[in-house]
Formats: structure tokens, sequence, C-alpha cells
């Protein structure tokens, strides 16, 4: 089974607000998933962005692979955020 760790919108019509979740690849969007890891906030100024580190290691080391947007986001704003 294909892991990602990736972004799952909730939020009302152009208020976005995410959560970061472990779940199938093949599932959809906002479908099913394994666990929530953390949430992504871009209309605060500035964004928020939480993230469980150790959960987020936890899965890479079990080879679940973050998309393209959470890792740019874990990335830059993952050492501030914890």
């Amino acid at each position: 089974m294909p892991v990602r760790i990736r972004l799952k919108r909730i939020g009302a019509k152009k208020k976005p607000f995410y959560r970061i979740v472990v779940a199938d690849s093949r599932a959809p969007r906002n479908g099913r998933f394994i666990e929530e890891i953390g949430y992504y906030n871009p209309t605060t100024v500035p964004t928020t962005f939480k993230i469980d580190s150790d959960k987020f290691q936890e899965w890479i080391t079990k080879g679940a692979k973050p998309s393209e947007t959470v890792k740019t986001l874990y990335d830059k704003l993952g050492n501030q955020a914890n």
C-alpha cells in the first residue's frame, strides 16, 4: 500500500484550512486517512503550521512519502513550528 503524507482540505469556501494526514495514495483528497499528524492555516498572518515531528519522522521511516507541498512546508516552517 503506497502511503503519502498530504493535505486534507477543510474549511469554508475562500477560507481554506488544511489537516496534514497520512493516507493511502489511492484514497480521495478528503477521503479516508490513516492518521492526522498536524494542520496548516494559510489565512492567518503569519501562517499557522503545526505538525507532530515525531510522528512525521516515524511515518517517513515506515516508507511514507510526503507530498511536494507538505515537504516544502515542513522544510520552510517545520523548524519554527514546534
